[in-house]
């Protein structure tokens, strides 16, 4: 019988392919999760950051547009994302460069939490002008 001496590869290779598409529906989850969203606009939204992020663990701030910055400023406020600095001197100036990369633990937690149930959230619902014509009602 033939032994394959690649196929310890291979396998760490399927494991590795394996994680991230069981990180990307994670991140699907959590997006629906924490901004209750549609789950189309999730993915929609999941691949739209998997696409910035072109299958890298990191990516240096310098090198995404001011539109998906801010997508990722939001996506950090919700802690789906970090941030790293690094810091370093050329010819005498401190250079600061920044990186991006996915918050892999709060990922899960968040798409593991259940939908919190808040007994006034049919109140946001009710647009402005309502209470506003109820206040002046009363």
């Amino acid at each position: 019988m033939y032994n394959n001496p690649f196929k310890p590869y291979f396998t760490e290779i399927k494991n590795i392919v394996e994680e991230k598409n069981r990180m990307k529906r994670l991140l699907v989850k959590a997006l629906k999760n924490r901004f209750e969203m549609a789950k189309e606009d999730a993915i929609a939204l999941a691949k739209t950051v998997e696409e910035i992020f072109n299958g890298e663990e990191e990516i240096e701030d310098m090198t995404i547009d001011k539109y998906a910055r801010a997508l990722f400023y939001e996506l950090q406020k919700e802690k789906l994302l970090k941030l790293r600095r690094e810091e370093y001197k050329k010819k005498g100036k401190i250079i600061r460069k920044y990186y991006w990369s996915f918050n892999n633990e709060v990922i899960r937690e968040v798409a593991y939490e259940q939908n919190r149930e808040d007994p006034y959230r049919i109140y946001k619902k009710i647009p402005k002008e309502a209470w506003v014509v109820h206040l002046e009602y009363n």
